[in-house]
């Protein structure tokens, strides 16, 4: 008789124990939901970005840029020089740095990459390597690498949100086609981007280079940062570009983008 009265006290704790754990599942569950719901999708944010931009309109009808401005440099001390870079739909650019008479030039053609260095003693322009045109092809993007992902071939991701110098940022994984990642993080209130992480293989090494993005002004419709800072993860040398001028779809002669003919 003692026994069966355990037994039945047991049975009894056992379904009290499952009643209340019922009960708790059917409390938390809508606050669960409640969660999940404010999370934002990948495909919000970028929603949200190109908005934030000036609307997929106004990023269409925007088909060139020239920017002006400085380009600050730490070496041994901070040297400036003269800044120029056009970008130009589909897929080309053109980034000049001049000091002193001389003009150090980096290009991409939609097909190929090549520059001039003359800091480094090399006058005559040569061809880059695929690797070196990497950044260059990123370059190119005149609305950055969330706008149209699908069409070039990336695959987005929402990471959820991450500190960047005290923002609780936005982040977005971006895989590119040609297997490079770019971390994207969005400002929480204006969806613009503040900082961006790209990690890639270069000649053989892992390479990581961030830039920060900022003081964005408009031009032809469009929000376009005017304030770069650009350099290896962790590095305190970082180099500096302040646009001082934007200018919207300004003619641009598609040979200056073109490796030079022979003379």
């Amino acid at each position: 008789m003692a026994l069966r009265c355990l037994i039945l006290v047991l049975k009894f704790h056992m379904h009290l124990r499952s009643v209340i754990s019922l009960i708790f599942a059917a409390l938390i569950s809508p606050i669960i939901f409640a969660q999940d719901k404010t999370q934002p999708t990948a495909d919000e944010l970028v929603s949200k970005n190109i908005e934030a931009k000036g609307g997929a309109t106004a990023l269409h009808d925007l088909q060139s840029l020239r920017l002006t401005g400085k380009l600050l440099v730490q070496q041994g001390g901070q040297i400036e020089l003269a800044y120029l870079q056009i970008k130009k739909r589909p897929d080309e650019v053109l980034t000049e740095a001049s000091l002193q008479g001389m003009t150090q030039i980096q290009a991409y053609d939609g097909k190929e990459g090549w520059k001039v260095s003359p800091f480094f003693g090399r006058k005559d322009p040569e061809r880059m390597s695929a690797d070196d045109v990497k950044a260059l092809v990123e370059d190119t993007e005149i609305d950055g690498a969330l706008v149209d992902w699908k069409a070039k071939g990336s695959a987005v991701e929402y990471l959820g949100s991450e500190d960047v110098e005290g923002t609780p940022a936005h982040k977005l994984k971006v895989v590119r086609k040609n297997g490079d990642v770019s971390f994207v993080y969005l400002d929480p209130d204006h969806f613009l981007e503040i900082r961006v992480l790209t990690q890639r293989m270069r000649h053989g090494a892992h390479e990581e280079v961030e830039t920060d993005l900022g003081d964005y002004e408009k031009a032809g419709g469009v929000f376009v940062p005017t304030s770069i800072d650009s350099g290896r993860k962790g590095a305190p040398d970082k180099q500096r570009i302040i646009i001082d001028k934007v200018e919207a779809n300004v003619p641009v002669d598609d040979a200056k983008f073109h490796f030079p003919a022979s003379k």
